[in-house]
C-alpha cells in the first residue's frame, strides 16, 4: 500500500517532523520516503508491507 500523506509546502519544521512521526507511527514493515524539492519537503510517502504467516495444515 502506498499513501501520499499531503503536500507539505509552506509548513514549518515542527509540522513536517510531526507528519514524519505520524507516518512512522505503527509501521511494522515498510518504509517512509521524504521527497525534497528546491530545499523544501514537498511529499511524504508511507509504504507498508503486510507479512502473512503460513497456515499450518491439518494432517
Amino acid at each position: 500500500m502506498t499513501a501520499t500523506i499531503r503536500n507539505l509546502e509552506g509548513q514549518d519544521e515542527a509540522s513536517i517532523l510531526r507528519e514524519i512521526h505520524a507516518a512512522l507511527n505503527g509501521l511494522k514493515f515498510g518504509s517512509v520516503e521524504v521527497t525534497v524539492h528546491n530545499g523544501q519537503v514537498v511529499q511524504i510517502e508511507r509504504k507498508e508491507k503486510f507479512r502473512l504467516q503460513p497456515t499450518a495444515k491439518n494432517s
